[in-house]
């Protein structure tokens, strides 16, 4: 498809009506221009359908859209469909102890059940490297990748040290919208990220079940000729989803994601109350249950059968761009920026959280000026997370790397999370051993620390034969179980506690 004028118009129409529904409802609305209550849970104001929204938008992104499509078979499917667990799991068992410990991040939660800064510092320079290294760049990469294809604008590959061969396009298309996205965050703080979220939820969320119902009608809602591999929900083990996985490692991650992730648990703890929260977050696992699978797998595989295998995530967007009506193009263009932005913004609020909150004011300057700290903390990461979009345009798969690399990050997260709301007395310098040593499991045994040295026979490999999903679970089970020998080899004898954690009684922590 050749790009229209009558796209533009729509695209740009559509983009500046969002940001200027956005504004009107935000305006007026802040009270203190410096407060981290205000700026990062935006004073504790969001209604349920804010929070469902915005948590649905802000995981709803590119890296779903066109990297799961991208696959071009139902298994992936089961990464939003185990989401629902993950999702009840917040609701539950999480938001009633963020609030229970008013914690304005997470990591929070970390300093006031191990009494120690430095364990809640590490977790949330975790969550940065993670924010920065894989998901703003794959998110980048991913909607580039998308526009490149919908309406064929790519350009003359260039020569990329160190990647190879890339489209300039996607740099050019990652620089705008890392742009429009900062801005979100940097101005308007979480308000304006969750209440531009949920206006762009209900059009993506429209236009993309309408384009699972076009593709389907293009093949007259007939699946036969497409291999029975693409089809199945259930994985071979040597599948990118093994069914045994579903039982291990996958549990474990969506825990992560959706209970300790900042970014996505900032959208509930800006709630007014618990049972406002625990709405907003059922209402997105319905959502999540009843209309995410669908569109995050089936136009992809729509696409095999209509044109084969297609390389490197360009199914979805080939498929949009020519099934979709011209101007409806230009809209589901918008839509897909959207997704872009609220991912993108979202992140870059909840990294601005955790640097202020967690580590700028612990070390650096207790009263920093909170809005102008953020906008610098923005503009670095922006700008490092555009550096490493070159890296992911030469994967294979990018939904498959995304999930790959965080595991290097996200089980030793979750065991620290776990071991601090089970037991007390824990040595915070146990805790953060267990947390290294997870890392260097994971990283080991995975194949990402593999290297071999240019212009020697020197090289570095241990990787194990085993799914990286499942080896979460044992790295997740390796740090937790690591953390509480070597607190009580250091004299500290681990006590059991999730009576007071997850109890009714109230707690006293210093706030």
């Amino acid at each position: 498809m050749e790009l229209q004028p009558i796209q533009i118009i729509v695209f740009l129409g559509i983009t500046a009506l969002i940001a200027a529904v956005t504004y009107w409802y935000c305006r007026g609305q802040r009270q203190d221009e410096n407060g981290e209550k205000e700026y990062f849970l935006a004073g504790g104001s969001l209604k349920w359908y804010f929070v469902a929204g915005s948590i649905t938008l802000t995981n709803l992104s590119t890296d779903q859209l066109v990297g799961m499509n991208g696959n071009q078979m139902a298994l992936l499917a089961w990464w939003e469909l185990a989401a629902v667990v993950g999702l009840f799991m917040l609701a539950f068992i999480f938001i009633p102890v963020y609030y229970k410990y008013n914690c304005t991040t997470t990591t929070e939660l970390l300093e006031k059940r191990y009494n120690d800064k430095n364990i809640r510092a590490l977790i949330s320079v975790l969550f940065l490297l993670g924010n920065i290294g894989i998901f703003l760049p794959a998110i980048l990469y991913g909607g580039s990748q998308f526009m490149i294809s919908m309406f064929g604008i790519s350009m003359e590959p260039v020569n990329v040290p160190m990647f190879g061969e890339i489209d300039p396009m996607i740099f050019i298309l990652s620089v705008v919208f890392a742009t429009i996205g900062a801005c979100y965050a940097i101005f308007g703080g979480l308000r304006a990220v969750a209440v531009s979220d949920t206006f762009s939820g209900i059009l993506l969320l429209s236009l993309a079940l309408f384009v699972t119902y076009i593709a389907l009608k293009a093949i007259n809602f007939d699946f036969t000729g497409i291999p029975a591999d693409r089809l199945t929900l259930i994985g071979a083990p040597d599948s990118d989803i093994p069914f045994t996985t579903l039982f291990t490692g996958m549990l474990f991650i969506q825990m992560f994601y959706w209970s300790t992730n900042q970014t996505i648990t900032q959208r509930a703890m800006a709630s007014p109350s618990v049972k406002e929260a625990q709405k907003g977050i059922l209402a997105a696992a319905g959502i999540r249950l009843l209309i995410v699978p669908p569109i995050i797998v089936l136009p992809g595989i729509v696409a095999y059968k209509l044109y084969g295998r297609v390389e490197n995530d360009l199914a979805y967007g080939q498929l949009v761009g020519e099934l979709l009506p011209t101007f409806l193009s230009g809209a589901f263009a918008a839509a897909i920026l959207a997704a872009i932005l609220t991912t993108f913004n979202s992140i870059l609020n909840a990294s601005a959280a955790l640097w202020v909150c967690d580590i700028h004011e612990t070390y650096i300057d207790k009263k920093p000026n909170v809005k102008k700290l953020s906008l610098w903390v923005s503009i670095v990461m922006v700008a490092l997370s555009l550096l490493l979009v070159p890296f992911f345009a030469t994967q294979e798969s990018l939904i498959n790397t995304v999930q790959k690399l965080y595991g290097l990050l996200s089980m030793p997260i979750l065991s620290a999370f776990i071991v601090g709301l089970l037991f007390k007395n824990v040595s915070p310098k146990a805790m953060i051993s267990g947390v290294i040593i997870g890392v260097m499991f994971y990283g080991v045994t995975t194949g990402v620390f593999a290297f071999k040295l240019r212009r020697t026979n020197f090289s570095f490999n241990l990787t194990v034969d085993l799914h990286y999903i499942h080896l979460m679970a044992i790295t997740l089970i390796l740090a937790v179980i690591s953390a509480l020998l070597i607190s009580l080899r250091q004299g500290r004898k681990p006590e059991w506690d999730a009576g007071t954690v997850f109890g009714k009684d109230k707690v006293s922590v210093d706030a």
